[in-house]
This record gives C-alpha cells, structure tokens and sequence, in this order.
C-alpha cells in the first residue's frame, strides 16, 4: 500500500519538472530563476502563489478593449496631426528614438508645448487646484493613490466647486492604491457630482475582477484637454517615510501633448467602463504654449512587451556624454543593470541618485545588493538626505528627458501600468540639470571602498532580498 507522505513527495516532484518547463515560457529569465527558487523549495505553496500571480497576463476582454483603444488613438492621432500642418522636426540623431517611442507606445512627438517641472509637493498641489478652480469645460484626473487626507480631500473639494458650476468632473482611482478613498471619500464625491470610477478592481466573487498586482500606477491630471500634469506624485499628504517628506518631480505641460495625456486617460476609463467619451472639447483646437517637443509613452500589460523598460535601455545606449537616473525604487533585471554600466564603461558620467530613506525595507535591502557591481563600473550612486526623493525620471546628455511615474523594477516595467512624457528640448534638459547638482549637493556620494566594507550581515541580506525581485 502506497503511504500518503510517498504520494506528496511524488506530487512535489511532478509539479518541479512540470514548472521547470512551463515557467521559463511565460516569463523572463531573471524571473524565471525567481519563481523556479520558490517551487523547488515549496513546491505546493509555490504553485499556488505561481497561479495567482505569476503568470502576466489579461482577460481577453481587457485585451480586446486595449486594442480597440490603441487603434481609436492612432486614428485620432493622424487627424490631430493633420490639424497641426506639419510634424516637429528633430535632429537626426533623436530621430530614431521618437519613432522608436511612437512604435513602442503608439504617440508621436507634438511641437508647441510650455513645460513647467515642479519639485514643492506643495507647490505642485496648489497649481493643480487653481487649474482646477480655472477649469470651464472638465477635470480629468487619474492616480494610483488618492488619500482620503487632507491633500485628497481639498482636491475633492476644488473638484465639487468645479462640478457645481457646471464642469464635468470624471476620476480615475486604482482599486489597491485608493481603496480607503474609494471607501470612504468616493461616495462623497459622487453626492457631489463627481464621477468617481475604480481602475482594476480585485474581489474573489467579482465579476471579471482584476488580478491584484496588476496595478494602475499612472498618475495623470487634464484640464479642459489644454493643460496637463504627470510624474511622481500622488494626491495624498506626501510622507511616505517619518520623518522625511516626499520630494516629487512632477511636469505641468499646456500645449498639444495634453491631447495625448488625455488620450490615455479616455483609454483607462473606456477599459473599466467600456464607454467612449464623445465630447467634441475633450481635444480642443490645438494653439502653441510654447516650443518644447513631447511626446507620451505609456507602459503596462497591454501593449503585451516591457515597452517602457525598452524604451530606457535604448535611450541609456544612446547616451554619449552623461546620463542621470533618479528613481526611489532601483530592482533592475540584468538587461537594464548592464546598459547601466554600458553608459559608465564608454566613457560617459553615468549618476544614479536614490533616497537615503526607504518606506520598503525588503525594496531597499534588495536595491543596494546592486551597489558594489555599480560601483566597480564606474557608475556614480548618490544618496539623497533630506527627504524622500520620490521622483522618477532620467536625463540623457543635452537633448532628452523622460519624467514620469515608472519606477525601476520588474513591477513597473512587467506588471504596472504606468506613464512617461519625453522632451525633446535642450532647454528642459538644462533647467533639470540645476534640480540634479541640488540633488547632489544633498547626498553623500558612495565610495567604494567604504561600501565593500560594510558587515558580512548586512551582505547576506541584501543577497538574499534580492532573490525576490520578481515579487517586489
């Protein structure tokens, strides 16, 4: 008679060979090894947590839908190009990475923009609520988080005055990152005549719910399909770690690009409600703010590729004189890691600024796993003190910037829907360029040295963290 344990035993070993087939099909190989670890160590457990979310992937609704929206956008597109006469012209050296962008994420390059990068968390806010106060036709705003805080409940408040005299307020919230505003503000909102929509929304007996670490991580706000912001922050009262107040890099644009910022909030709304939003002044006619050259990159799950990690490695490759990465969360897969340490070893000053504080201990245990092979290439790693730099956005020589909402990690690049804006303009370069030697003028420059002094224990847990990067 076969005894049960022989069974379990067997059970575990059919289920490691099935995955060491299956696995490395669905994922990439740094993933692949990251899954592989946890099922030959668990193999029941790690089966189980394997289907809930290992697998990267849509309902096929939700597929369909983004592909009628990235068809609707390319149709809408060539006719707001049409309206404008002609396209920008770029340097031939930018040249391949617009239409690079353009393939990758669907939007071409816009001309006519005025760009304004704001760093105040409070700032930031403020200027969003006078647009929003200023608002005559609609408000359009989509954030992963929306705190039911004093932040989140001043822009409800704008957003019910705006409502009330008339314009039509429409928001997008993530299901996870908002769920207490969602909770508890959104029907507030909604008595005030506020539309107030969950992107994602999970549920073990929902319908055509959403796998719970497929995330909506865009932060967008529209206002009259005129004036647009994205980036870094969130609506909420910014303190991610005690003591230590977030520090933001969001971009306020008025010109043409708006129209594209737009076009991807209308894509997340019609995803969720499968409606689409015919308004004539939702795409205004199109004037000039300003000479700054855009163009929108969106990134996640639909477009079926790491389009918005490509898109970085080829700008990082690209690069010939200096490169600065800011980002609060560094998790980078080999491919990244290495034209990281491509842009140093040619020649070029390749900086990494990164947060002295941390909200994610396991995040930041994993991320300084990467400092001594950064370190041994040449790469600069500043770390920034005075608050918690939670910008997101990278510089490449004098000719190109990409701000948006993407961490670097496997999250934002397979998992997270999130949001970039290129410029093509020398002028937004420089005017970064002051905000970096504010950066480092704050932070203590890592020696390498020092850093391969520090305590075999701390070593041990920052290798073995960063056995879990797929799940970070």
């Amino acid at each position: 008679m076969i005894h049960w344990s022989l069974i379990y035993l067997i059970s575990e070993w059919v289920i490691r060979l099935v995955m060491l087939v299956y696995v490395p099909r669905q994922r990439n190989a740094a993933a692949s090894r990251t899954w592989l670890l946890l099922i030959f160590l668990l193999p029941w457990p790690g089966l189980l947590f394997y289907g809930l979310v290992g697998r990267i992937y849509l309902p096929k609704y939700r597929q369909e839908r983004h592909e009628r929206a990235s068809n609707t956008i390319r149709i809408v597109q060539e006719h707001m190009l049409s309206r404008r006469g002609q396209r920008p012209a770029l340097p031939p050296n930018l040249t391949p990475l617009a239409r690079l962008a353009a393939r990758l994420g669907d939007f071409e390059p816009l001309d006519g923009n005025q760009v304004e990068l704001l760093t105040d968390y409070a700032v930031s806010i403020d200027r969003l609520l006078a647009d929003i106060e200023a608002a005559r036709q609609h408000v359009h705003l989509l954030y992963y988080i929306y705190e039911d805080d004093a932040t989140g409940r001043r822009v409800a408040d704008a957003l019910a005055r705006a409502a009330g005299r008339g314009v039509k307020c429409r928001v997008l919230l993530d299901a996870v990152g908002s769920k207490r505003a969602l909770r508890k503000l959104a029907p507030e909102m909604r008595a005030r005549g506020i539309e107030v929509t969950p992107l994602l929304p999970v549920g073990l007996f929902r319908r055509n719910a959403a796998r719970f670490d497929l995330r909506n991580h865009r932060k967008i706000a529209v206002i009259d399909g005129q004036t647009g912001y994205t980036g870094s922050q969130n609506i909420n009262n910014g303190q991610f770690v005690a003591g230590f107040p977030n520090e933001e890099m969001v971009v306020r644009v008025t010109g043409p690009v708006a129209w594209e910022l737009q076009a991807v909030f209308l894509a997340d709304r019609y995803l969720e409600t499968n409606t689409l939003l015919d308004e004539p002044e939702a795409f205004p006619e199109p004037s000039s703010a300003g000479d700054a050259i855009a163009q929108i990159m969106p990134s996640g799950p639909g477009y079926r590729r790491e389009n918005g990690q490509e898109l970085m490695i080829t700008l990082l490759y690209a690069a010939r004189q200096r490169v600065v990465l800011t980002t609060p969360y560094f998790v980078p897969d080999e491919p990244f890691l290495e034209a990281l340490r491509a842009v140093a070893r040619r020649g070029a000053a390749m900086h990494l600024v990164v947060s002295s504080h941390a909200n994610q201990t396991l995040t930041q245990l994993a991320q300084r796993s990467f400092y001594d092979e950064l370190l041994g290439a040449g790469v600069n790693i500043h770390l920034y003190q005075p608050r918690f730099l939670h910008a997101k956005y990278l510089t490449v020589d004098n000719d190109v910037a990409l701000i948006g909402s993407a961490n670097i990690d496997i999250r934002s690049f397979a998992l997270n829907a999130e949001i970039g804006i290129l410029f093509y303009d020398a002028k937004v370069v420089a005017h970064l360029r002051q905000i970096e030697e504010r950066y480092f003028a704050h932070s203590t420059l890592l020696n390498a040295e020092e850093w391969g002094r520090r305590p075999l224990a701390a070593r041990t847990l920052q290798g073995v963290a960063r056995l879990a990067d797929s799940f970070l």
